[in-house]
């Protein structure tokens, strides 16, 4: 975590403790919201962090690039490490099922996009919301 603190006092920032909590706990659930990032931290050992220090500890380590978040749905959106940002999420309308799908999938929609719009998308951040197999077929 050397390497953190050099980064984050390069952002006129200090590497905090419970800054460092939070990292660690996004590294461990993958996927979370903040208020499992908040439950994870209280369940490391530590003393319990409001929310609001998570909230701004993420904020934090995601303008170093350290993480990343996703809207999979309309509530809390879900932070990862941002070296697990290298694929596209896809949500179910009818179950809730979250799945995965490699970011290149979406190239062709980004190029397009690009050369219609000028503008270059970024779909990291965003969530396809469908129906899954199973869903599908029930109707």
């Amino acid at each position: 975590m050397s390497d953190l603190g050099a980064q984050l006092r390069a952002r006129g920032k200090r590497l905090t403790t419970q800054r460092e909590r939070v990292l660690a706990a996004v590294g461990r659930l993958g996927h979370a919201t903040p208020d499992e990032i908040t439950d994870s931290v209280g369940d490391d050992g530590g003393a319990a962090l409001p929310v609001s220090t998570v909230y701004r500890s993420l904020d934090a380590l995601q303008e170093l690039g350290l993480v990343g978040h996703t809207h999979v749905d309309h509530r809390s959106p879900s932070y990862h490490l941002a070296e697990h940002a290298t694929h596209l999420h896809v949500v179910c309308r009818g179950c809730g099922w979250v799945g995965e799908v490699p970011l290149q999938m979406a190239d062709e929609l980004v190029a397009r996009v690009d050369d219609q719009l000028g503008f270059a998308a970024d779909v990291s951040h965003a969530a396809v919301h469908g129906l899954c197999r199973t869903c599908r077929e029930a109707l």
